[in-house]
């Protein structure tokens, strides 16, 4: 086998790990991307922007209790604090890299608004192009590092586990079986979401869960896998994945409408469309239980603006034989971002030595039950940058969590599987639609019960020990476990047979991976 040697090793070339990688520099650090540099993270999709308190009405501490709010009571408020904290300095870093952010006629940073914030605290480039500036921007940074490398094309597949804790990856390039070693005296998961678990996700195909999945292997503490987050808008035209509304469409005044003309949210919440993404997503999902479909109303608020304020969602619209500016916009559920993950502390350390995990794939607790929106950038652009102070630091200590208030999941197999054939294929649609169905945005017992059946049938096909879709199983079954062991109902969590809140249930859930029966 084929071994690599570097430094530092970061799988994954979203936000997250870019930045972490620069911050790394000058130490030899290789970056191992899923597919062709620039294609394929979530990074290069985001539409809405990064919050930061960079407004003169505005500041951390404002910022830090909207977080919160919509986290619905289990945020770290340490976490809260550091994040809204260090947000105008990341912002500042952007901007010294030569990121194009949106300007006022005066020359200031053009700030807008989105659901659940007090302030307009929204950074933006290009209406809402702002991941695509941002990946560009951090790409041409790293190409101008000769001591950061990138390797294209390549599917990390395990972490290596030594004595010490973990020294690298096992990975192999696409179309090519043979498997090589990355070794390296610091790792770094930055791998992404999970959204391809899901039959509606406006997430990348290439957004399977890995990060998660291989740290779970290895023994890593999870922590918060329930919390799965819908976007409201997804722009429903039948593709797939499907290309997102931005928020902020609704935050200079869109309305939702069913196709009565009915604008419902003004009886679910004060904020109406403002609510947070939960409300309004479970809104939406039950006019469609209705037999309702559900339109977005930009015509009054946005109309002839619309191409100039909004160009990525305008395109996608009149590719579809939709004139938003005279026509309501189809738009459904979808899942979008997954508040769990790897457990890791402020320092983005995990339960395993020498393994560190930011963005998405990780799990700092700063969201809670709900993120926030703009929080994701933000976050990633935060803990990328800590990751890489304390590599540099020389402390390899572990993450330990506390895992007394851990949720123990009433969930155990029993009796033998039967081993069932499927195409790889086949079993992946399958899981998509089980996790859509049974563990969306409405749970209940009897439906998690039978996910979790399912997914140990699938586990035991031949199909399930492909690549993705071993990953993808171990991300489900994990879901599926927690939000069994969570009887209440919390922000992006909902059960239909604990409807209420229960402050029994007002922590923060760990977990590790069960062994597959």
């Amino acid at each position: 086998m084929d071994t690599d040697y570097s430094d530092a090793l970061v799988v994954g070339a979203g936000i997250a790990g870019l930045i972490a990688a620069l911050k790394l520099a000058p130490a030899h650090v290789t970056v191992l991307c899923k597919t062709r540099l620039g294609k394929g993270a979530a990074t290069d999709w985001a539409q809405g922007g990064i919050a930061a308190a960079v407004g003169k009405d505005d500041s951390p501490r404002l910022h830090a209790i909207d977080t919160q709010r919509a986290g619905a009571g289990i945020s770290d408020a340490k976490i809260v604090e550091i994040l809204t904290r260090d947000a105008p300095a990341r912002i500042e870093d952007l901007l010294e890299l030569g990121a194009a952010f949106d300007r006022t006629d005066a020359g200031e940073l053009a700030l807008g608004r989105e659901a659940a914030h007090q302030r307009r605290r929204i950074v933006k480039a290009g209406g809402d192009a702002t991941g695509h500036e941002i990946l560009k921007t951090l790409i041409e940074a790293v190409a101008a590092h000769p001591s950061l490398r990138i390797v294209e094309d390549v599917m990390a597949d395990d972490l290596i586990v030594d004595d010490g804790g973990v020294g690298g990856v096992y990975a192999h390039h696409h179309g090519n079986a043979a498997m090589m070693a990355f070794r390296a005296r610091a790792v770094v998961l930055a791998t992404g979401g999970m959204g391809r678990l899901y039959r509606y996700t406006t997430n990348p195909v290439e957004a399977t869960g890995d990060g998660i999945a291989m740290a779970a292997r290895a023994g890593a503490t999870l922590a918060d896998m329930e919390f799965v987050q819908f976007h409201p808008t997804a722009l429903a035209i039948g593709r797939d994945p499907m290309p997102l509304v931005t928020e902020a469409v609704r935050g200079e005044g869109a309305t939702l409408l069913n196709d009565l003309g009915e604008r419902f949210m003004l009886a679910v919440a004060p904020d109406a469309e403002l609510a947070p993404r939960d409300v309004v997503a479970r809104a939406i999902f039950e006019q469609q239980q209705r037999g309702r479909t559900v339109g977005l109303d930009a015509r009054s608020a946005i109309g002839a603006r619309f191409p100039k304020a909004f160009p990525t969602v305008f395109r996608f619209c009149m590719e579809a034989g939709i004139d938003p500016r005279a026509q309501n916009i189809p738009v459904t559920p979808a899942v979008h971002y997954h508040m769990g993950g790897i457990a890791v502390d402020e320092w983005g350390r995990t339960s395993l030595p020498h393994l560190w995990a930011c963005g998405e794939t990780s799990a700092t607790g700063v969201h809670g039950a709900n993120r926030l929106a703009s929080n994701s950038l933000l976050e990633a652009l935060v803990y990328g940058s800590r990751v890489a102070i304390d590599v540099q630091s020389g402390r390899a200590h572990a993450l330990a969590p506390s895992v007394a208030s851990s949720l123990e999941s009433p969930y155990r197999r029993s009796g033998r599987v039967t081993n069932i054939d499927t195409t790889a294929a086949q079993a992946l649609s399958d899981l998509r639609n089980l996790m859509y169905t049974n563990v969306g945005l409405v749970r209940a017992e009897s439906g998690l019960r039978e996910a979790l059946a399912r997914i140990a049938e699938l586990e035991a096909s031949p199909a399930s020990t492909q690549g993705e879709l071993r990953n993808l199983l171990v991300v489900g079954q994990l879901i599926a476990e927690a939000a069994l062991a969570r009887r209440e109902s919390r922000g992006s969590h909902y059960r239909s047979d604990y409807p209420q809140t229960d402050e029994a249930f007002a922590k923060r859930s760990f977990t590790r991976l069960r062994s597959v029966a």
